[in-house]
């Protein structure tokens, strides 16, 4: 839901570099291996997580990925586009090079499959456009940065080869909060991508994500189910759905969360369905109250929900919490909401939540 990789990736940049070239793995904190659980069922879900880091410090990347990529079969990107210099005239293909290259061959030496989420708006306030954009004076509405985005698509294809390429990024919750401009703008450039990527012989598979707790009506009071219908209808290019979902913003308990929560999104079709992001805190978070075991209860949730529509994925963006202190101000408002989803703290030991990963992950990955 917010895209919290916008502000930390962007810090490790310029070391990023030297990192990749270090290698191997450094001393990781408590929980490196899987919790050693005996197989007790199948999954048709592959689980992931992302290289943000707990602290912007090349050690604490490959720590992390050193770690969680022990229990994870993909790992996610998903980030703000670098407007500022593609519209100064970077080339796409020197800035992924300078960027992701080393950071996505690192990955792949682990095994993992890359979902890569080219997020046009501001992921930790979808009623504006991104803050490069806004900073530039800029809008996803003008063709000249429609078309930077399609370069920059293509490019992300071309340069890195991701098995899963977003191109949307909480459709419903952007078309309900921000100005009727941008939206139609965020469709435009979306549906034109996707063809851009069919017509250079792309086997990605494309997708865009839904907000679930907005289509449920949970995220005000009051709020009534509005599902997703014109979100299938605006971008048909898809042949998976993502889906962004911070349930705790909308139930108390775990428990509450219904057991048709996904499958109602889907209004009988047999679309395959990935979560791309999402969590629970550990700890109090705003007007939220929780707990280290609420927070394991909530993973072991994810179990029934995924096989109730044969899920391709679970990803979390966080799987150590995000040190506040260790970045430089400013930092958006709403993050603090979001730091303590991770499965371990900011030193990489494990909370209660790891073990309850670790028993999803002990399942067999069914073909």
């Amino acid at each position: 839901m917010r895209q919290i990789q916008r502000s930390l990736l962007t810090l490790l940049l310029a070391t990023w570099a030297l990192a990749a070239c270090g290698g191997g793995s450094a001393a990781a904190g408590g929980g490196a291996t899987p919790t050693p659980v005996p197989t007790a069922a199948t999954r048709s879900w592959r689980l992931g997580f992302s290289p943000n880091p707990a602290r912007p410090t090349a050690a604490a990347v490959i720590n992390g990925i050193d770690q969680w990529s022990t229990r994870a079969e993909i790992a996610a990107i998903h980030e703000e586009l670098p407007w500022r210099d593609l519209l100064s005239g970077m080339s796409p293909d020197a800035i992924l090079d300078r960027d992701k290259v080393q950071l996505v061959n690192y990955l792949r030496g682990k095994g993992l499959q890359i979902y890569f989420m080219v997020d046009p708006t501001d992921g930790l306030s979808r009623s504006d456009e991104s803050p490069q954009l806004r900073a530039l004076g800029r809008s996803l509405a003008e063709p000249a940065v429609q078309q930077a985005y399609r370069s920059y698509v293509l490019a992300v294809e071309r340069r890195l080869h991701p098995e899963y390429i977003g191109l949307a990024a909480e459709t419903n919750l952007i078309r309900t909060a921000a100005p009727p401009v941008l939206y139609a703008a965020l469709v435009r450039v979306a549906n034109d991508a996707a063809a851009d990527l069919r017509s250079a012989g792309s086997q990605a598979t494309l997708l865009f994500s839904v907000q679930v707790e907005m289509a449920w009506g949970r995220l005000a009071a009051g709020g009534s189910y509005t599902g997703i219908e014109r979100d299938f209808t605006d971008f048909p290019f898809a042949s998976l759905l993502g889906l962004s979902s911070y349930p705790y913003f909308g139930f108390t308990q775990p428990e509450d969360i219904p057991a048709n929560y996904y499958q109602r999104l889907l209004n009988g079709r047999t679309t395959p369905v990935m979560v791309v992001e999402g969590g629970w805190p550990s700890v109090a978070a705003g007007n939220v109250q929780s707990t280290p075991e609420l927070q394991a209860r909530y993973i072991a949730r994810l179990g029934p929900l995924l096989d109730s529509v044969n899920a391709r994925g679970l990803l979390q963006l966080v799987y150590a919490d995000i040190d506040l202190s260790a970045f430089p101000p400013p930092l958006p408002v709403n993050l603090p909401l979001f730091v303590n989803i991770g499965l371990t703290d900011s030193d990489l030991n494990a909370k209660p939540a790891l073990a309850a990963w670790d028993r999803l992950y002990s399942r067999r990955l069914r073909p």
